[in-house]
């Protein structure tokens, strides 16, 4: 027995010696247990966007399986660690990739189409015919694979899209490896995949079950509109949300008109219309809003409700400017969006991080108002926060889902380089990323994209133009 309490004693000592003797040691310098990884990341400036907001100079990220597994300085990720894979990032960023928080994918194919009139114009006498001529299946899935090839190209790796077939919409989404919260459209009139609320309902079902838990696709609702939709079919997709936990994709308040109609059908402004019918909820994703009200701020912070701020949509269609600083005060999660090419005309999350930055500074008369980092935010994390999907994505973490992108910082638009965010969000353009990596799978490498093919995108995008020309003659 007294041998035991020896050895005891002895072992005891021991550990708690060497327990001490670690923690004085660098951080660099303690025992990390051997480890293989998929993929290293090396050498980069690693901008997390983690709680701490830290930025590693000589970082490196590790992942496996599709995690990020470690993610620090190089001289400490790197240590005791085999990879497969090493990609060298030094002289670039190492950022989260993109959340573009509102888009119609598909619409690529109509770039152009019509430009400089408001939105009412704009829909009913050019978007709506032509999409009533032409939207068929495969015309989704190839306008979505232009919209998806120039969304990597930027590196955005995750998207919110509303269109109709979005099923489809899914399905090249999964083929190209990109994240995608994919909402289909309800609207209470016949379109080009279903004729009646019945079929869309029906429609909209099959597509919830057969995608739900899908590791990149989170399938959900996309009623288009307040005033688009009918009270008793809001309520009934508020239901099916219910019933399935599903994201609900909408817009609310996008347009003056909008607002004044709403209010004198319902004797109350959008928002608090949808909040007065249950319909509000944080499931929710409410794009454009730019017609709040502060107490339609106050609901949106209550609820939890997700906001998508489209700056560059919404200045060309001369819709308004969103109370974006107001919004981001009460604590609304708000992210960026590019809304659909026929409206922007190109899905750049960059240029809506520049815009969104200097058009708050304007109207504000602020130039304090909405500075680089905070754009930045509503780009990566607090994008990730709108579509209720932070705990996956948005910022480079240990456990999250490996989405990054790594971006140039010697391209002759950002040089010379003095802070980080600066650069990012006033210099940085789509062409200076290089590399994008979705769910720990490089979708692109040096520029080239490894899951889609630009060459035959182009070639269909073009021969679609052509009957979109013909079908606007008729």
């Amino acid at each position: 027995m007294d041998k035991l309490k020896f050895y005891l004693a002895f072992f005891l000592l021991i550990t708690f010696s060497y327990s001490t003797f670690a923690q004085r040691l660098p951080h660099s310098e303690k025992y990390v247990a051997p480890l293989t990884c998929d993929l290293l990341i090396t050498g980069g400036t690693v901008v997390t966007m983690d709680a701490d907001r830290r930025v590693i100079e000589d970082g490196a990220v590790a992942i496996k399986d599709g995690k990020i597994i470690r993610v620090g300085r190089r001289a400490v990720v790197t240590k005791n660690l085999t990879a497969k894979r090493t990609i060298n990032a030094a002289g670039k960023a190492v950022i989260p990739g993109l959340i573009n928080t509102h888009t119609h994918a598909a619409m690529s194919l109509f770039r152009g189409i019509s430009d400089d009139l408001d939105l009412n114009e704009w829909l009913t006498k050019y978007i709506f015919p032509a999409e009533g001529k032409n939207v068929t299946e495969q015309f989704v899935r190839a306008g979505t694979r232009l919209g998806l090839a120039e969304m990597i190209r930027g590196g955005t790796t995750t998207y919110c899209d509303m269109y109709y077939f979005e099923d489809a919409v899914a399905d090249e989404s999964k083929k190209a490896g990109v994240r995608g919260v994919l909402g289909e459209t309800i609207i209470d009139f016949p379109v080009a995949d279903n004729k009646n609320n019945a079929e869309a309902m029906a429609y909209t079902e099959r597509y919830l079950k057969k995608w739900a838990n899908d590791p990149l696709i989170v399938p959900a609702i996309a009623p288009h509109a307040p005033y688009t939709v009918s009270t008793d079919h809001l309520r009934a997709i508020k239901a099916l949300s219910d019933k399935y936990n599903a994201a609900v994709v909408t817009h609310v308040s996008e347009t003056k008109k909008e607002r004044d109609d709403i209010l004198a059908q319902k004797g109350m402004t959008p928002a608090k219309y949808l909040d007065s019918i249950g319909f509000l909820t944080d499931r929710v994703i409410a794009a454009h809003n730019v017609w709040l009200t502060p107490e339609e701020i106050d609901i949106y912070a209550a609820k939890g409700v997700g906001a998508a701020h489209c700056p560059q949509s919404n200045m060309k269609l001369a819709s308004g400017t969103a109370p974006i600083p107001a919004m981001l005060a009460k604590g609304v999660a708000v992210g960026l969006g590019t809304d659909g090419a026929a409206s922007n005309n190109d899905l750049d999350m960059w240029e809506e991080m520049d815009t969104a930055a200097k058009l708050h500074k304007l109207i504000s008369t602020d130039p304090k108002t909405l500075p680089a980092e905070q754009a930045f935010e509503m780009a990566t994390i607090r994008g990730a926060r709108a579509l209720h999907l932070d705990k996956i994505t948005g910022s480079i973490e240990g456990g999250k889902r490996a989405d990054i992108a790594i971006v140039d910082l010697d391209s002759l638009n950002q040089t010379p380089y003095f802070n980080i965010y600066s650069s990012l969000v006033y210099s940085t353009k789509a062409a200076d990323v290089r590399t994008v990596i979705i769910d720990g799978r490089i979708v692109m490498l040096d520029r080239r994209l490894l899951t889609l093919n630009e060459n035959v995108i182009k070639k269909d995008a073009n021969a679609y133009r052509r009957k979109i020309i013909d079908s606007l003659k008729n």
